[in-house]
């Protein structure tokens, strides 16, 4: 539902505000499922991220039992932290200013052996319209399984998404992307 503002007197702060609590309470589901399942399999999780600015960690600390399975995770937002604490290849990084999916990937599996985690996610992109993104707000993430890159998908948005919202709906749909995969590793481990 799309609200505007000066047709019911929400200030664009009141509205933000608004939307983090919405995320947080639609994402109730997705955390308890997420955190069932990584519980149950007795499996790990960590997470680099840089656009999202620590909301996925936030997200993951958010589920009951989160330190039975969430080990941690780093907010790396400039060039030199993704180099120097994920190990993203400094030209690569600078050609391409630390947004691609191949920098994506190598966040999710670098962070998974940093913290020696069954499963990573990473995200990297723009919440802000910027000359370095020709004005566009997207955001590249993978999420690794067992040393492996298992997904790798862009996120678009509209460029006059507010900042934190393009943070909170790259979250969500990073989450709700991480449960399919969930879906989709439990069923072939019951065919097996």
């Amino acid at each position: 539902m799309i609200l505007k503002n000066s047709k019911i007197g929400i200030s664009s702060e009141e509205l933000s505000v608004r939307s983090l609590i919405f995320f947080i309470m639609e994402l109730q589901n997705l955390f308890e499922y997420i955190g069932n399942y990584l519980l149950k399999a007795e499996e790990t999780i960590s997470v680099a991220e840089s656009v999202s600015s620590g909301f996925l960690q936030f997200s993951f600390s958010q589920m009951k039992d989160a330190s039975k399975f969430y080990k941690g995770g780093i907010t790396a937002y400039t060039l030199d932290e993704k180099v120097n604490l994920l190990n993203v290849d400094e030209a690569e990084a600078l050609a391409c200013d630390c947004v691609s999916p191949n920098i994506a990937e190598t966040m999710a599996l670098n962070i998974a052996e940093i913290f020696k985690t069954d499963w990573s996610i990473a995200v990297t992109g723009y919440a802000t319209p910027v000359p370095e993104s020709r004005k566009k707000l997207y955001a590249y993430f993978a999420i690794g399984y067992k040393g492996r890159v298992i997904l790798s998908e862009k996120l678009d948005l509209h460029s006059r998404t507010k900042q934190v919202n393009a943070q909170l709906y790259y979250t969500e749909f990073i989450l709700g992307c991480f449960k399919l995969e969930l879906d989709k590793h439990n069923e072939k481990r019951s065919i097996s």
